[in-house]
């Protein structure tokens, strides 16, 4: 078992588990799953064991925190990360203003879209804390070899004097796979995926463990991701209330020791596609595959490089109607109509002859109509996850334990969708310790699977008020076959939240 993930274990565990998303009633599902306790990540933080610098330069002077001016200069690895955020941030300005060009954008309240202030990233006052640790051992499927990954999230905060700190809109995710597969235990044997599940599903024998040093090896390194609310417009006569998010990512490149920007999994490149005949088919007919489409189905696809963004920008509220706001609009058929075209990658009879297909096979377990493609297409992309359920446009923003004063702090670090999702990441945790081959699918983000609904029945993240439901659809009469089982508990019913004739939410029922 590598240092780097013992400690990570030890933290949660010195403190009685991982603490209460928000309540005392969540905390048993975040157990194994994530490192939530405030006192805890503070100690992590300040005392410098879990810090970014430490992580990735253990030879430095830890005299100080390294403050975001000098973070990106004395650490090298990191120096392509700033000028691509800056790069993205120009082309985002150029884009808006093409598309309203009447509004003013600028970093300040006197102006129409309100900017992320870049001159953050270059402050003495500004730094990197460590808001939580996310056990990912669910994402194994991408990798076998690394047993999935551990994920340390990282909230950009001012510090004005002293302890007084404001969070700032953005997070700095360093990734690290759960194991290097060089390893070995105390007796000289290969540590395992099961071991590595157990350390953290068991309370071992992890005291003394923190304030240990240790260095992640480049083998751990995986890559860092990105998280900044770009603007905020006001709703005008022009457009609804909106703000927007930039997902970026920097993969790990061991031979020039560098985060090198990279494409986003499974950030379908739209307009790209869209407009490349070529690229389109090549698209549909790798999608369509059967290998693919099970995966697809099962969540656990992996799309090819060469139909994916290297940035996407997440736009929030979408609502639940297909829009431009969402990743896969006009994509699929009919979706586009009264946008200029109808010219979709796939078809009605693309899809409908595919699937029926797949279920001769035996292969769908989630995707069972047009509709449900189509949201599988949104959400299996970066930005159209972090659109479902989210927290503006972070799925977790983090733990806020800088706050002086309770009625000042964030009251939850993550969305419904990080919670409704903890039981499947457990679950898959405690098949790795018994030394079972997990199932890795999951269902669609709008709803946790099945696998979860006794533990969660009755709240927001599965039947509750508030949760994604099925409506009859007004054309048919029917229920959409891929959401059927989207019902609500007793006392409420599925009212629709917007225009969407297929999903609604559970509300208390009206005379």
């Amino acid at each position: 078992m590598s240092r780097a993930l013992r400690i990570l274990v030890a933290a949660a565990l010195l403190f009685g588990g991982a603490a209460s998303l928000s309540a005392a009633e969540t905390a048993p599902m975040t157990r194994g799953t994530a490192i939530t306790d405030p006192e805890l990540l503070r100690r992590l933080d300040e005392g410098d064991a879990l810090t970014i610098p430490r992580l990735l330069s253990p030879e430095r002077n830890a005299d100080r925190p390294l403050t975001t001016d000098l973070l990106f200069s004395e650490l090298p690895q990191l120096k392509d990360i700033p000028p691509a955020i800056d790069a993205e941030l120009d082309r985002y300005i150029a884009q808006r203003k093409a598309e309203y060009p009447t509004e003013t954008i600028g970093v300040g309240e006197g102006f129409d879209v309100q900017l992320f202030d870049r001159t953050v990233l270059k402050s003495p006052n500004t730094r990197f804390v460590l808001a939580g640790i996310v056990n990912r051992m669910d994402r194994a499927y991408v990798s076998e070899e690394s047993c999935g990954e551990i994920r340390l999230i990282y909230r950009l905060a001012r510090f004005d004097g002293g302890k007084t700190a404001t969070r700032l809109p953005m997070t700095f995710n360093l990734v690290m796979k759960a194991r290097d597969a060089r390893q070995t235990d105390a007796d000289g044997k290969p540590i395992t995926c099961a071991e590595v599940a157990r350390r953290w599903l068991d309370n071992g024998d992890w005291q003394g463990l923190i304030g240990s040093r240790f260095h992640p090896t480049d083998a751990m390194l995986d890559r860092v991701e990105t998280n900044i609310q770009l603007s905020v417009a006001p709703k005008s006569a022009l457009h609804d209330f909106r703000s927007d998010y930039l997902l970026k990512v920097f993969k790990y490149d061991a031979a020039t020791q560098q985060f090198v920007e990279a494409v986003l999994e499974n950030q379908i490149d739209r307009d790209r596609i869209l407009t490349d005949d070529a690229l389109r088919r090549d698209f549909k007919a790798w999608l369509l595959a059967p290998e693919n489409l099970r995966e697809f189905d099962r969540g656990t696809v992996l799309i090819p490089e060469r139909f994916l963004a290297r940035a996407a920008v997440v736009p929030t509220p979408a609502g639940l109607d297909a829009s431009t706001l969402q990743p896969e609009f006009g994509m699929v058929q009919g979706e586009s109509k009264g946008e200029g075209r109808d010219d979709p990658v796939f078809t009605d009879n693309d899809v409908v002859g595919a699937l029926k297909q797949a279920a001769a096979r035996g292969d769908m377990q989630n995707i069972r109509s047009v509709a449900g493609f189509q949201r599988r297409l949104n959400d299996v992309t970066c930005s159209g996850c972090h659109q479902t359920r989210g927290v503006g446009g972070f799925h977790f923003p983090g733990v806020d334990w800088l706050a002086d004063r309770p009625s000042n702090a964030s009251i939850v670090p993550a969305s419904p969708h990080f919670v409704g999702d903890q039981l499947r990441r457990r679950d898959i945790l405690t098949a790795f310790a018994a030394g079972k081959r997990p199932d890795f699918s999951r269902g669609f983000a709008s709803r946790p699977q099945t696998r979860g609904s006794r533990e969660l029945a009755g709240t927001e993240y599965w039947d509750g008020w508030g949760a994604h439901c099925s409506l009859q659809d007004a054309g048919s009469g029917t229920l959409d076959k891929s959401f059927t089982s989207w019902s609500c508990a007793n006392g409420l019913s599925c009212q629709a939240a917007a225009a969407s004739r297929r999903i609604g939410m559970c509300f208390i029922k009206t005379r």
